[in-house]
């Protein structure tokens, strides 16, 4: 096939078009079925993000004329993990922040309990998913894990199922091949007609795509978006005016980043957009991506990635979808020409068009014509450009910014750091904004009643 054919093939696998046939196949197959909108649940005990939504899944199903399918995982499959333990300390962190956005309940601290007690509750929850009101029953059992009420917790297994779990094995293998070979490698996931929705952070598309299919009991709305509404609009400009003339914006905001990631091109956009309103800094650090880096990152992976990406893309109004993959050589000459651009005070503004230029343009980096028109544009000289697209410094930097992140207990991209706050995900950027938000309230007023 054609590399230049590449990047047409991605932006029609990404299009809307297609998705709305294959959204109207789905409900075709299922109207000629006789079967319900049937959602399958996939949670996992131990995981942070499935405490949370299985306790807004009867606020979903009050509203919508919906069936769950519930299907209790455990295992993770650890080629999908780069770094477990990382990834479980932020989202614990996360789920205080997502709890605090949507008033739900959430421990102060990370609960302990061993893998036997892991395995005794899943096998109660499986036990429970051949039984009616799975729901009402697993919630609690949910909320007395996670609060740390051990003796509670096992007042609620049946003493049969805990002493004998090795009997809902291979109905936990069943749950977590299913999830698999339908496409997928978290839990807290639904999925409903092909598609995926992760957690609270992605009910939003889910309720949308209710919502015009017309299976609202109630009238039609958007109840979890709130981490993506009021961007850069929680303060007036004149209180931004003021912290500016204190010097409360001289922190900047630091960013682990890579060419590679659709999300960190989005996160850059955004990340932009909000250090241009608040006027602070925006530092970019790039990092090698995962796979030049030697590990491994599934098909699975990628696809669902690439698809949660346009539509997070299309969220914020950033265009995304026709993809020319910068891996490899991509990748080594955008960093090459990184410390170059940093030198003409562009390298932000050089970031954002290569970004923009793979994700979304369909330009072939690789190539000088390609290259070219990525430096140019951001005012750039190319013929100064040219000969330094061979420069392999730049492979000590991008190792010390990994050293870096990982110092910070962050282990992927796109990732932030604020003062004190840490963050992961280009879905976290409001949470920036209220740290910045906070800072710039809270010196002022304190100024002000000094005065």
């Amino acid at each position: 096939m054609s590399s230049a054919l590449v990047p047409y093939i991605a932006n029609a696998f990404l299009s809307t078009r297609l998705l709305n046939i294959k959204r109207a196949l789905s409900e075709h197959k299922r109207k000629r079925r006789h079967q319900h909108h049937v959602v399958t649940v996939y949670l996992s005990i131990n995981d942070a993000y499935s405490y949370l939504l299985i306790q807004v899944l009867a606020d979903l199903q009050s509203r919508y004329s919906i069936e769950f399918d519930f299907r209790c995982v455990l295992n993770k499959q650890t080629q999908m993990y780069p770094a477990p333990t990382l990834w479980d300390k932020n989202a614990f962190h996360d789920g205080l922040y997502l709890s605090e956005l949507y008033g739900l309940q959430f421990p102060i601290k990370i609960p302990t309990h061993s893998r036997v007690l892991n395995s005794q509750v899943t096998a109660q929850l499986l036990h429970w998913e051949l039984e009616p009101g799975f729901l009402n029953k697993a919630l609690p059992l949910f909320k007395q894990y996670w609060q740390g009420n051990e003796q509670d917790l096992k007042k609620m297994l049946n003493p049969a199922i805990a002493s004998h779990t090795e009997c809902y094995e291979h109905h936990l293998l069943t749950n977590e091949a299913l999830l698999k070979n339908n496409g997928h490698y978290l839990s807290a996931m639904l999925h409903y007609g092909g598609e995926w929705y992760w957690g609270v952070d992605r009910l939003q598309y889910l309720e949308a795509r209710f919502n015009d299919l017309g299976v609202s009991n109630q009238p039609a709305e958007i109840k979890y978006d709130l981490g993506q509404i009021n961007f850069c609009r929680q303060l007036p400009s004149k209180r931004i005016q003021d912290a500016v003339e204190q010097g409360l914006n001289e922190a900047p905001i630091e960013m682990y980043w890579s060419i590679r990631s659709p999300y960190s091109y989005i996160a850059l956009l955004r990340a932009k957009e909000l250090a241009e309103h608040y006027k602070v800094p925006l530092v970019v650090k790039p990092v090698l991506p995962m796979v030049m880096r030697r590990m491994q990152v599934p098909d699975t992976k990628k696809f669902y990635i690439s698809q949660d990406a346009k539509r997070e893309a299309k969220q914020c109004g950033i265009e995304f979808g026709l993809i020319a993959d910068p891996l490899g050589v991509g990748v080594e000459r955008c960093y090459a020409l990184y410390e170059f651009a940093k030198s003409q005070g562009k390298g932000n503004e050089y970031l954002e068009s290569y970004a923009r230029g793979v994700w979304a343009e369909g330009i072939r980096s690789d190539t000088d014509m390609g290259l070219k028109k990525i430096v140019e544009r951001c005012g750039l000289n190319w013929q100064e450009a040219k000969v330094l697209c061979k420069e392999n410094s730049w492979r000590s930097w991008a190792q010390n910014n990994l050293a870096k992140m990982y110092g910070e207990d962050m282990w992927g991209v796109p990732s932030f750091k604020y003062l004190n706050d840490k963050v992961f995900g280009q879905d976290r950027i409001n949470c920036l904004e209220r740290a910045i938000v906070r800072r710039f309230s809270q010196q002022t007023d304190s100024i002000r009643n000094t005065q």
